[in-house]
Order: C-alpha cells, then structure tokens, then sequence
C-alpha cells in the first residue's frame, strides 16, 4: 500500500520544468502568449497612429474621390486598355491611404508577439493531429476551467470598453447634440476625433485586461509544463544516459585500459615497487626521450599483477618506498618523471644496466 502511495506521489506533476523541458516546447510552438496582448498593442498603435495622421488621411481621401469623379469618370468609353488604366489608379490611391496602416499593424503585431517569447519560428503548429479533432477533447476544452476564465475575459472586456467609451460619449454629449447645426466638414471632424479617442481609450482599456490576462496565461503555462520527478528521471536518463549503462561502459573502458596498459609492462627497462602495495613500469630510450616514462603503475592487488607479469619477462625489480609512493602520486601514465626524481632514477637505471650486463 505504501509503495503504491509512493508511485502515486511521483506521478504527480509538482515540479518545475527543467531547461530542456522549456526548449522542446518552444519547439513544437508552445510558449508563453496571450493573444490579447498582441490585439491590444495592435489597436493602440492603429489608433494612435490615426489620430496623429488625421490630416494626410483625410487629404489622401478627397484626393481618391476627386481623382475618381473629375478624371476617371470622364472617360466616354471602356476598353481593355482604359479598364486597366482606371484599376490601377484606384489601386495606388488606395494603398497610399491603407498601406501605412498595414505596415503599422503587422509592425505592431510582431513587436507584441516578441516582446512575449521572442524571435520564433516554427512549423509545428501547423502539422495535421488528430488530437486536435477529437471531440471528446473538444468537449472538454468547452466545459473547462480555461473556458471559463475566457467568458468572463469577454464579460471584462465588453464591459469595460462599453462603459469608457459611453462615459467618452456622455462627456462630449453636448459636441455630438449640436452636429445637426454644424457644417458637414465640422461634422465629420468632430465625429473623427471622438472615435479616434475612443479607440485609444477601448485599446488602453483593452492593454490593462491583456496585461492581467498575461499574467494567468504565465500561471497556466507553468502549470502545464510542470513535471513530476520520474518524468525529470526519465529526461535525465535520455539526455545523460542510464547511469546503470554508463558505470558498465567506464567499466569496460577501465577494463580495456588496464589490458593495454599490462602489456606495455614487458617493455619496461625497470619496476621501482615499495613491496606490497605499489609498482611503477619505467621506460627510457636516450635517442628517443629527454627523461624516463611511466609506462604501467598499480597498488596493491594490480602492482602484484605488474609484478607477475615483470617476473615472467624477466623484468629487473627495484625497491624503493619513497620513490614509488612519490611516483604513483605524482606521474601519470606516459608522463615523464619530475627533474627532483632524475638522480634517483639514473642512479636505478645505471644499477639496472650493470645487472643486464653481467647477464
């Protein structure tokens, strides 16, 4: 019961997404976005840029109708040729006036969408799953907590917007009671300050709730990519390795390294050992090397089997306590052996040499 209690516990999502976690969701396109956030700079920014760009857009406008009223209509008869000509100069009035908004709002919309999880481009989302169709699924996302919290998002949102922009309107009653003895050119004037204004005070309105809503989004996005710890295990064996692999492997590898480093140990010109518990293999070829080489060194149960296979090759032995504890600390295999020990060693080697000389 205990042990299923425990399985339980561990299957439980409580901690935080590690780093890699992170970065294979932003792969597959699942970062940390609120959609209102982005609408709401794109508004602002539209609206913003209306109200201050007013004057060029109204005179682009009249331009478009008097080019279209005093030049295109005195055309007396339609060909191919004058069809074309008249397209193409609607559609450049045209662009001068939507253009720039355009550009404002897809400028608008990728700064949002930066300003939230950054530079990102991926294919992901766009890949067909079937997930995605599935209507038990779907009728789960309908009756959810999320879509709740959207509902009453959209409650917030008309509210709040409704009852700014009805205060705007309440506040300039008096303007919008005396259009009807005002000239049209006043008219349309006043009607298009009060909805620029109104737009940048629903989008101001509209900012403020993105903001909160950023906020849960952030809380929801950290929830979902929680883990529990055998899902960090997991992770770890697959980016680490089992560890119960990787010991088997570094056995092998020592395994395999103390095969070769055995059968250097008959090349060896001496081994200096203190009797039971260490054995160092030197080599030395004065045409070849500046200083003797370590070749082969071991303790206690690996320095007798140096000592086995250096007797069976008739392999000349010399003790010397300090001289092997200071070599076996010192000097790995293949280095050469430190200048303090260079007299010591001479002094063995030349002993060395006089016994093979005698033999």
């Amino acid at each position: 019961m205990i042990r299923l209690d425990l399985q339980f516990f561990a299957g439980e999502k409580t901690e935080k997404a590690t780093p890699k976690k992170r970065q294979d969701s932003r792969k597959k396109g699942q970062v940390l976005k609120s959609q209102d956030v982005t609408s709401a700079i794109v508004l602002l920014c539209i609206f913003l840029f209306l109200f201050f760009t007013a004057g060029f857009m109204r005179d682009r406008f009249f331009m478009f109708f008097n080019h279209s009223f005093n030049e295109l209509l005195s055309i007396k008869s339609l060909s191919i040729d004058s069809s074309m000509i008249i397209y193409k100069d609607m559609v450049i009035q045209m662009a001068y006036i939507l253009l720039p908004i355009m550009a404002v709002a897809v400028i608008a919309s990728i700064a949002g969408n930066m300003f939230q999880f950054g530079l990102l481009f991926t294919t992901e989302p766009l890949k067909f799953d079937l997930k995605k169709i599935d209507p038990i699924k779907g009728l789960k996302r309908i009756f959810s907590i999320r879509a709740l919290v959207e509902l009453m998002k959209s409650l917030l949102k008309i509210s709040f917007i409704g009852f700014t922009t009805t205060l705007l309107l309440v506040m300039n009653l008096d303007k919008v009671l005396g259009l009807a003895f005002k000239t049209p050119e006043i008219t349309l004037l006043t009607v298009g300050q009060l909805v620029g204004l109104m737009g940048i005070v629903a989008s101001f309105v509209l900012l403020f709730i993105a903001i909160l809503d950023f906020f849960y989004q952030k809380f929801d996005y950290e929830k979902n990519l929680r883990m529990s710890k055998q899902d960090i295990k997991d992770e770890y064996k697959n980016t680490e390795g089992d560890p119960i692999i990787k010991s088997r492997i570094k056995q092998r590898q020592r395994e395999m390294a103390m095969r070769r480093m055995m059968q250097e140990v008959p090349q060896a010109d001496v081994v200096i050992t203190n009797p039971t518990h260490y054995a160092i293999c030197l080599k030395y070829d004065d045409e070849k090397m500046d200083a003797p080489i370590v070749i082969a060194k071991g303790a206690d149960f690996i320095a007798q089997k140096i000592k086995l296979i250096a007797k069976e090759n008739n392999i000349t032995m010399v003790e010397n306590r300090p001289l092997a504890r200071a070599l076996y600390d010192d000097v790995e295999i293949g280095g050469r052996i430190p200048d303090q020990f260079f007299k010591t060693v001479a002094e063995i080697l030349a002993y060395v040499y006089r016994i093979q000389r005698k033999i």
